[in-house]
């Protein structure tokens, strides 16, 4: 692995922990520099088709409509894979996510558990995710005890 390579990762990785970072804090805006202006992101939860958004402003409003049922997201990111070839990559992210809401008087964490699958590409020196396409694989509602 050479130096170029090891920066690359580095950056790749940064892409999507700062992408959860901006999301658990609700700044979708700040979010739409990540993506390529002509980003797509297709969500699917579960097997079902839930989003399937073009373009920044898509995204962003696809974004902010689901963010906005929750008062409390937090995301937590686990491994990382990347095949890299040349301005272009491809990876593939594990990431959990906490969203909680209040329904009823109670407080309700829905809890995703969710494996992205990204096509990366690096513009104007800057890596950006050109697609990504979200399976939210896993899902569960509890109700906290606050």
């Amino acid at each position: 692995m050479n130096l170029q390579e090891i920066q690359d990762r580095f950056e790749l990785k940064h892409l999507v922990d700062h992408f959860s970072n901006l999301a658990d804090e609700k700044k979708v805006a700040e979010q739409m520099p990540l993506f390529a202006e002509d980003a797509e992101v297709i969500t699917y939860i579960g097997k079902e088709l839930f989003a399937h958004a073009k373009g920044r402003t898509e995204i962003e409003k696809v974004f902010s409509d689901y963010l906005a049922n929750f008062h409390t997201v937090y995301h937590l990111n686990g491994q990382q894979t990347v095949q890299l070839n040349g301005d272009k990559a491809e990876g593939i992210s594990y990431c959990q996510v906490a969203l909680v809401s209040t329904q009823n008087g109670k407080e309700e964490l829905l809890t995703h558990y969710v494996r992205y699958h990204d096509s990366y590409a690096k513009i104007n020196g800057r890596w950006v995710i050109q697609k990504r396409i979200a399976h939210f694989m896993l899902s569960e509602t509890r109700i906290l005890n606050v």
